[in-house]
């Protein structure tokens, strides 16, 4: 080929003289005869490699870039440029023709030293090593084999085989993943079959799936991603497009498991584990938004991850609509015996105490849920706010602490009209004052609750209780201390036997009375029981002490005296002490 005036095109390609088997051109040269040469030693190189490979003679699994395989990926390198002047030479026909065989078995050779690499040294075979140790060190690729991985993807992207590369990659990898979550217990379920599920079966499903969420959150998504930018260093773009693709259709079957649970039959018992799930999916939504790259097709996944999340917190909004219509609906025509804690307390405070545990994702749900529905929030702050205008209630405020005020209204409400089943004003005032502190001990204890509630609000509650305790003193002893006031004693200035005995006898008889029945109360609470007896004594035992000092004298010589003088002062103390402990059988009623 005679030189035109313009520079021919394959000698604009830099060969690079690789490695002394390029032969060195001189000035008289025709450039043109070196390109068979090249494209020869090229081929060889590339073919010796394939050769002993195939034999056995070189090992396949050496983890370690070698000379001989760095000369094989530049060879491999340098053909496909070559390739690019050919088949832009009108005369390459043929040459073309032998570099694409070549070039398409190194393909193929890569393809499977791409595969070995991904599959033999990932440690996924290896089930004897711990499960929580494997989930740490996740993906388990030496260094060594990591920087092979990167050279030959690198290679095969730059000769034009970019798909089968990432098909490759793409195919171990997403094996690998669900390897590990298989090993992570979770298994594919339909939504017919979740819901056949009973709920304790159910539970155990969810207890796995969470487990496998909040690793792929936490720790595997991030390494796969991780893995993918060390491959594929040279080219982000395809690293990113290999971790968006692989982490959407795991994404998609995390999602399944869930939105199959979220058409489930809601009641008030799977509240924390529908809450559980929204947690996880909060963490999954993180883990997302800080690993994909934003495009449409990000966006529309992130959107039904959103979607499915908000399932659960509608359900959490349900479940306390359907507690409050529940404490609206728990009529009852027969009082608690002794007037002891009723069970409904004892349910809508524990289920609030372990509710609470959750404060975090029910504030964010109610949160989301008040920003359409303001209004209720308004009025249960005004309310607040006029109750104690002088306290910073409104600053304190949350959706969720309206919720369960309008909670603890109802049951109060509730609470208030079962008290009147009780004919005995004083057993409804401890009947009052023991659900009222049983509902004050539960918030104390628990730390998220009263967070929740509030200082102020457990005030008021105290101030509340007090005032029951109030109540039953004036209702039961007031009158008892009546019969011990020393006015209407004396006749004429004098005082007479007759009204002595008939006060000292109508004294023990009432006090009889009350310790025949209210022995039989109830007073669960200890400190409470202990406060009472302590109140009691602390106003009838001076007062009896000084009538009969001042009075006792009076019968001292009458007949049958202890008669009417049945107790001594020391007696009441250890008849007050015997007050609220129960009856065998409200004792048996009764739980800690």
């Amino acid at each position: 080929m005679e030189k035109s005036g313009t520079t021919p095109i394959y000698e604009e390609i830099d060969l690079n003289r690789f490695k002394n088997t390029v032969s060195t051109s001189h000035d008289d040269d025709d450039p043109s005869s070196q390109l068979p040469e090249n494209v020869e030693n090229f081929s060889k190189i590339i073919e010796s490699r394939i050769a002993k490979c195939n034999s056995g003679e070189t090992p396949t699994r050496l983890g370690k870039m070698t000379e001989e395989e760095s000369f094989f990926l530049e060879a491999v390198m340098h053909l496909s440029k070559l390739t690019n002047v050919i088949a832009k030479s009108p005369s390459g026909s043929t040459l073309l023709s032998r570099t694409n065989i070549v070039l398409k078995r190194a393909m193929t050779f890569m393809e499977e030293e791409l595969r070995t690499l991904l599959e033999d040294f990932g440690g996924n075979s290896n089930s004897k090593v711990d499960k929580k140790s494997q989930i740490e060190d996740y993906p388990w690729y030496p260094p060594e084999v990591v920087t092979r991985m990167n050279r030959i993807a690198t290679t095969m992207i730059s000769a034009g085989f970019e798909t089968a590369c990432c098909q490759v990659y793409s195919i171990s990898r997403r094996n690998a993943f669900y390897e590990q979550m298989k090993m992570l217990e979770f298994e594919k379920i339909n939504v017919d079959d979740v819901q056949k599920m009973s709920w304790d079966s159910l539970e155990g499903e969810i207890t796995r799936w969470i487990n496998v969420a909040r690793n792929c959150s936490n720790t595997l998504f991030l390494a796969e991603r991780r893995l993918g930018e060390s491959v594929f260093s040279a080219s982000p773009m395809i690293s990113q497009s290999l971790f968006n693709n692989l982490a959407r259709s795991i994404v998609i079957q995390i999602l399944d498991f869930a939105e199959a649970v979220s058409w489930t039959k809601r009641s008030a018992e799977k509240l924390f584990k529908y809450l559980d799930i929204y947690d996880t999916i909060r963490d999954l939504i993180h883990a997302i938004s800080e690993s994909l790259s934003i495009n449409d097709c990000e966006h529309e996944l992130k959107s039904e991850i959103l979607a499915t999340r908000d399932r659960f917190g509608d359900a959490a909004i349900n479940i306390f609509n359907d507690l409050e219509i529940s404490i609206k609906n728990d009529a009852a025509r027969t009082p608690v015996p002794g007037g002891a804690v009723h069970p409904l307390t004892r349910y809508v405070m524990n289920y609030l105490k372990y509710a609470c545990e959750y404060k975090d994702a029910l504030e964010h749900i109610f949160k989301e849920h008040a920003a359409t529905s303001p209004s209720k929030l308004k009025s249960s702050v005004d309310e607040a706010e006029s109750e104690s205008p002088h306290e910073n209630v409104v600053a304190e405020t949350t959706p969720l602490t309206v919720q369960l005020m309008t909670i603890m209204e109802l049951l109060d409400a509730n609470l208030e009209a079962k008290s009147n089943l009780y004919r005995d004003t004083s057993l409804r005032d401890i009947f009052l004052m023991n659900n009222g502190r049983y509902i004050l001990q539960k918030a104390k204890g628990s730390t998220e609750v009263r967070q929740v509630m509030g200082d102020t609000w457990c005030r008021r509650r105290s101030t509340t209780v007090r005032q029951y305790h109030k109540n039953y003193q004036r209702e039961t002893w007031g009158k008892l201390l009546q019969i011990l006031n020393h006015d209407g004693m004396q006749v004429n200035g004098k005082v007479t036997k007759p009204i002595v005995k008939e006060r000292f006898k109508n004294f023990s008889t009432m006090l009889d009375e009350i310790h025949r029945t209210q022995s039989t109360w109830v007073v669960s609470d200890e400190q409470l029981r202990s406060e009472l007896r302590v109140s009691i004594s602390a106003v009838l035992i001076p007062a009896y002490r000084s009538f009969c000092g001042r009075f006792r004298q009076y019968l001292d010589n009458t007949k049958h005296a202890d008669k009417y003088i049945k107790y001594q002062p020391e007696d009441i103390e250890t008849l007050v002490e015997g007050l609220f402990d129960g009856n065998p059988t409200s004792m048996a009623r009764r739980k800690t």
